[in-house]
């Protein structure tokens, strides 16, 4: 049996953990920053690790006008989660529920956010007549890649309708800080 130094062995370890650390020797090209569960996946941010807060709106004033949302979600757990897509957006008025698009020309993103960091997303509306748009009611988010959703109550007015499918809305990609 031969002998290895300690400082070479400490020097091999170290370096390999370097190389994981930064994505390299695995052949991946992964997102190194993201938190990896033992099978080596990314982790989804989940509404129990983030906290989600809507608004301040820049509300529309009257029908036909255009209003956005921001929403910002924060990472308040102890590791790095991932956000993979678009977040899900559900608008609901009574036993009615539309499912928000992304905004024409949006491409998802992957972002990694370590504690206390965090991304933010716009939801952008048309404002309609009262009585002849959705009598919105509730605003349910979900994020992608994790199942459940939190809702908020939507005290914008009613959106205006592109059809009855459709709600005259769109829900833009994560951005952080910068972007």
């Amino acid at each position: 049996m031969r002998a290895i130094p300690l400082a070479a062995a400490l020097t091999g370890v170290t370096a390999a953990l370097a190389l994981t650390a930064c994505g390299g020797g695995d052949g991946g090209g992964g997102d190194a920053n993201a938190k990896s569960d033992a099978s080596g996946k990314s982790s989804a941010c989940s509404l129990q690790q983030v906290g989600v807060d809507v608004g301040p709106a820049n509300a529309a004033p009257a029908a036909g006008d255009t209003g956005n949302i921001p929403v910002t979600v924060t990472n308040t757990g102890s590791g790095a989660c991932t956000l993979d897509g678009f977040p899900g957006v559900d608008l609901r008025a009574g036993g009615t529920s539309w499912t928000l698009a992304p905004e024409e020309g949006a491409k998802a993103q992957k972002l990694t956010l370590h504690q206390d960091e965090a991304a933010t997303f716009t939801l952008t509306y048309v404002r309609g007549e009262a009585g002849s748009g959705a009598a919105v009611r509730t605003l349910r988010i979900s994020l992608p890649g994790h199942t459940g959703d939190k809702q908020w109550k939507w005290p914008y007015g009613d959106v205006a309708e592109k059809s009855a499918d459709e709600l005259d809305a769109t829900v833009s990609t994560f951005r952080t800080a910068g972007d």
